[in-house]
């Protein structure tokens, strides 16, 4: 042992065969890496000294690796708990392997600290503690104020972002012809789903749904410039090939985030109830009419955003009274259970099939919470997006 006593800080100012003599009889603890050395609030009565290897002390019950003080060779640990007899407030743990000096707390008190020098080495090492942990504390604190404030930045732009969308549920509200309908919930602060709905000429409605790649900030600030687009494009254009055509040139310039989106659109003409629609690698909404439910067939098309010079393909069909069409991104189909089988098109479509006669908000609200069943939580993997319209008259 008298090779360690040059690396004691706590012993520098004392003669090497005085300190000897004192804990010679003491055992030095052989620990493997990974070792609790203490747990937070276990009594203590022994004194512990680094002697090798890597140790910190946990200041969580949790043990996570942000909350750490490093011990140092040479250092002491535990003597605070065996001062005063309360339990440890935190838990120490050996990093790699470790060998430590163990000193019983009457031996540390009534012989080492009796020595001259060591008193004082004692005082200097607690106030240096007193000083790390001051300064670990201030940046945590400065680190909550941070994270707090980001946390209120992210609810100003989940509101913000909110009010670019229709509101949640029923639209057009005075309308005897078409029932609308939609709702969109981010797995995160901010999500990266998109729909709308508006009227761009009196007999003609036009509605989208979206879904752009990634998640977060990034993926919500593409979204919205999406959004931007839309509504300027649709106003001037009742095509939705050329429509999609035309977001597609736009988002590509620019993009050095390298985000795209998959997109359906239509524009529905409400006097021959003719649904002229397109699609950009979207999933397909699913149809109810005349009591069978089944996917509208869709153009393929390519990713939006991603490919300057693309193009769209646009088809036609006629909604019959009572016809529903529901839109739906793929945090709807493809939220997973813990067995991670999948929500999937076919329990959407049975779904779907047995709400035919509900209004749409009541068959919104029944996926969003069968899906929760589903999953086993409320929590989403990813953004849960659902637009609905139904001809009425």
């Amino acid at each position: 042992m008298a090779s360690d006593l040059a690396g004691i800080a706590l012993f520098h100012r004392t003669d090497a065969s005085l300190i000897l003599a004192a804990i010679g009889g003491c055992e030095v603890l052989q620990l493997p890496a990974g070792t609790v050395l203490f747990k937070a609030g276990e009594i203590n009565h022994n004194v512990y000294i680094p002697l090798s290897g890597s140790m910190v002390v946990h200041l969580d019950a949790k043990m996570s690796a942000e909350a750490t003080i490093s011990i140092a060779v040479g250092e002491c640990v535990g003597e605070l708990s065996a001062i005063d007899g309360k339990p440890t407030s935190g838990s120490v743990l050996a990093q790699t392997a470790a060998r430590v000096l163990k000193i019983p707390q009457d031996i540390f008190w009534n012989q080492l600290m009796t020595l001259p020098g060591v008193a004082a080495s004692f005082m200097g090492l607690l106030s240096e503690r007193v000083r790390r942990t001051t300064a670990q504390a201030l940046k945590a604190q400065a680190e909550q104020i941070e994270l707090k404030h980001l946390r209120k930045e992210l609810s100003l732009a989940r509101q913000l972002q909110s009010s670019m969308l229709p509101a949640q549920g029923p639209m057009f509200a005075g309308r005897q012809d078409v029932e609308v309908c939609g709702f969109m919930e981010p797995a995160s602060h901010v999500g990266g789903d998109l729909f709308d709905a508006f009227f761009v000429r009196e007999h003609q409605l036009f509605f989208c749904i979206g879904d752009v790649s990634g998640h977060g900030i990034a993926s919500a600030l593409f979204m919205a410039r999406a959004v931007g687009l839309l509504r300027i494009l649709a106003t001037n254009c009742n095509e939705p090939d050329v429509l999609l055509k035309e977001l597609n040139e736009r988002l590509c310039v620019n993009n050095d985030t390298n985000l795209f989106l998959t997109m359906f659109c239509g524009f529905l003409d409400i006097e021959t109830w003719q649904l002229d629609y397109s699609n950009g690698g979207h999933c397909p909404p699913i149809l109810l009419s005349g009591g069978q439910v089944e996917d509208l067939p869709i153009p393929k098309g390519p990713l939006i955003g991603a490919f300057p010079g693309a193009r769209f393909l646009r088809m036609t069909r006629a909604l019959g009274i009572n016809d529903v069409l529901c839109c739906y991104t793929d945090g709807v189909t493809e939220a997973q259970n813990t067995e991670d089988e999948e929500f999937s098109e076919v329990r959407c479509r049975h779904l779907l099939g047995q709400a035919a006669d509900l209004p749409l908000q009541a068959v919104i609200d029944g996926v969003r919470r069968q899906v929760a069943e589903f999953t086993g939580t409320e929590v989403l993997d990813d953004d849960f997006t659902m637009l609905a319209l139904k001809r009425t008259a």
